[in-house]
């Protein structure tokens, strides 16, 4: 119970900052006093900090690691030496599997900053704190999102963040897989990118969010990554996950979040908005289709989906998660006349007399 304790102090201290005493007594049902013990105990071990006196003091989390590193790019430069002289020094005490997804992470992005955007400086870091492990990687290019829709010649930069949340998106096939960013942002408790003039956020218990910054001058990329040093997830499990054959590791399953197909002041409802979510689909043999955040949809934009495409595809395996009972109702819809067609289809032998 001690550890217990301990954890949800740490945890629940940004949020509770003047009263995390009284919340965590209540929480556990002990004395308040307890708790003050626990609290002097942290502080005097240097992972928070107190500031005033007896009730109105104020605890924070102390950062013991915050340092960031500036590059200039040249040709030739390799990620995984600034990964083991710069940042791999700043895990000591980090158990192996969170060094791992760190290495994973910091690498894939900074590679992809030395070979696409065209940026002539890094700026990059690492904060880390009892429940926190914070990378940073800042390029002043031209920006990921707009780099992807010039590329593909794509309607506007949400086209590009939608075509990137799909994986196997990559404008070099010869020196990139297009893998690299999907599975970072599914490794990590939070990944974030900031490219004017979107903000994309994905959190670990699979919440996606995005906001139109308003600016679209503004030139450059920030990618943070974060993750608990208590956490137990693997690098391999992560890439089974999405790569389940033990043979190829090939990967074939895709996690695809539909809000990002919707723009602003929209509804899902027409055909071109179901083929710009469709593109690419067939490369995968699973598509996992999230409606969180997705209240209603079109017949047309179900019809294009579950009856047109997936008569087309028979191969690939569409599964939907998060839907609405009004979600449910127009894919249930969709499906059904897909099987009322297949049953009045005309057969060979009537096709040959």
């Amino acid at each position: 119970m001690k550890t217990e304790i301990r954890e949800y102090i740490l945890k629940q201290l940004s949020e509770h900052p003047n009263d995390i005493a009284t919340v965590t007594s209540k929480r556990f049902s002990v004395s308040r006093q307890t708790i003050v013990n626990y609290l002097t105990k942290l502080t005097s071990e240097g992972l928070i900090t107190a500031v005033g006196k007896t009730r109105a003091r104020e605890y924070k989390l102390i950062n013991f690691v915050d340092k960031n590193f500036y590059e200039g790019v040249v040709p030739g430069m390799a990620e995984d030496i600034l990964w083991r002289e710069k940042i791999l020094p700043l895990m000591s005490g980090v158990s192996p599997n969170v060094v791992d997804i760190c290495q994973y992470g910091f690498t894939e992005i900074v590679r992809n900053v030395f070979d696409h955007s065209q940026s002539k400086s890094l700026l990059y870091g690492i904060t880390r704190n009892a429940i926190c492990i914070k990378l940073s990687v800042f390029d002043q290019g031209v920006g990921i999102f707009n780099k992807i829709q010039k590329d593909f010649n794509l309607n506007d930069p949400r086209h590009a963040l939608l075509e990137l949340s799909k994986g196997k998106l990559t404008s070099d096939p010869k020196g990139h897989s297009g893998e690299g960013i999907f599975f970072t942002s599914r490794m990590f408790d939070s990944f974030r990118i900031l490219s004017s003039p979107l903000f994309y956020s994905r959190l670990s218990k699979g919440d996606d969010w995005l906001l139109e910054t308003g600016d679209s001058e503004k030139e450059g990329t920030l990618v943070t990554m974060e993750i608990s040093p208590y956490s137990s997830r693997i690098l391999q499990n992560v890439f089974n996950e999405y790569a389940p054959d033990l043979e190829t590791y090939a990967f074939t399953k895709t996690h695809v979040p539909i809000k990002l197909a919707r723009y602003e002041g929209e509804q899902l409802v027409s055909r071109s908005q179901a083929r710009r979510l469709l593109a690419r689909f067939e490369r995968f043999n699973e598509v996992l289709l999230d409606f969180d955040g997705v209240m209603t949809i079109g017949q047309a934009f179900a019809d294009e989906i579950f009856r047109v495409y997936t008569s087309e595809h028979p191969d690939i395996e569409i599964i939907c998660v998060h839907t609405t009972e009004d979600v449910e109702r127009m894919i249930r819809r969709a499906k059904a006349h897909a099987t009322i067609n297949a049953a009045n289809a005309p057969t060979q032998l009537e096709l040959l007399s």
